[in-house]
């Protein structure tokens, strides 16, 4: 598979976007907002939805960015906690003031990173090959669905 390399600049593609870091692996130390350059960045190690039947699942390196970012805020995520490992789950926009608004990363276990946007623009690339995962990202729909992640 070619390296993936995806452009938000509206809702719509924000949500493509979200669904191919939809279980990446985040550390907390690869989280960076720069406020005088209005960018927020990380780098993930994100699933790869794109495995054929069959095939392994993979993970591959990626990195994620946004521009025109005026103010990022934090919930139960620590960025200055280097060891802490986190699972995105989606990538969310609120629009306010259009095209303004807020770019939020949902985390499991209730984190969140809030990014106020002058508009959407991010930018989603692999960085390297991608490798074999341990297993599949699973999430039961209600507590009687007892399969593993």
């Amino acid at each position: 598979m070619e390296p993936l390399k995806l452009v938000a600049l509206d809702g719509q593609d924000l949500a493509v976007l979200s669904a191919h870091v939809q279980d990446a692996v985040v550390r907390a130390r690869d989280l960076v907002y720069l406020p005088r350059e209005r960018r927020f960045a990380l780098e993930l190690r994100r699933y790869d939805w794109q495995t054929m039947p069959g095939e392994p699942p993979r993970r591959r390196l990626s990195a994620l960015h946004f521009e025109r970012v005026m103010a990022a805020r934090t919930r139960a995520v620590a960025p200055r906690d280097s060891d802490a490992v986190l699972s995105l789950l989606a990538v969310t926009f609120d629009e306010r003031d259009a095209p303004g608004g807020t770019v939020t990363l949902h985390f499991s276990g209730g984190g969140a990173i809030a990014l106020d946007v002058e508009c959407i623009e991010a930018q989603l690339m692999d960085l390297g090959p991608a490798w074999e995962a341990i297993g599949r990202p699973h999430h039961p729909l209600d507590e009687n669905d007892e399969r593993q992640a």
